[in-house]
């Protein structure tokens, strides 16, 4: 599968960025809905936050990029729960487990308002969590508001 064509720094799938030059990862999103992804994507690129953005489809995806050493810490992700293989509460545990990775902030964007995964996520350390809204508009907002409050409003260390 070739990277689908969203603009400089943007490669949708993690295989195929060892033959692309390797640039700092800034935002990791982990959906596995494509409507959801390109929406994501969209929302982000159009207020200048898709920078260096990686698409991954599923946790063990996100799992094996995260710790491949060469790929470094990205600055945020957003992190779906309900996805196949793996998913998002078993990546977000391991994250946080591992001291080299807890740092990273990690926004559940999710369609899960389930209060058993809303409780899990911040006792395992989410930064946040954020239902996704059904409606189009309001999805799209949901998304510039948390890029562009982690993105350039947040300090990270």
């Amino acid at each position: 599968m070739l990277p689908l064509d969203k603009g400089p720094g943007f490669i949708s799938r993690y295989h195929k960025i060892e033959h692309m030059e390797k640039k700092a990862v800034e935002i990791l999103l982990v959906e596995d809905n494509p409507d959801d992804a390109e929406l994501t994507i969209r929302s982000l690129k159009k207020n200048n936050l898709a920078n260096n953005l990686i698409h991954l489809e599923d946790g063990q995806e996100a799992l094996d990029f995260l710790f491949n050493e060469g790929n470094g810490n990205p600055r945020l992700i957003l992190l779906d729960i309900k996805m196949p293989r793996v998913d998002g509460i078993e990546v977000l545990r391991r994250l946080k487990a591992d001291q080299r990775k807890r740092t990273i902030p990690v926004v559940v964007m999710t369609s899960s308002k389930e209060e058993s995964d809303i409780i899990e996520a911040y006792q395992l350390g989410v930064n946040a969590y954020v239902v996704k809204p059904v409606d189009f508009e309001q999805f799209a907002k949901a998304v510039a508001e948390t890029g562009l409050f982690w993105m350039v409003l947040n300090q990270a260390p």
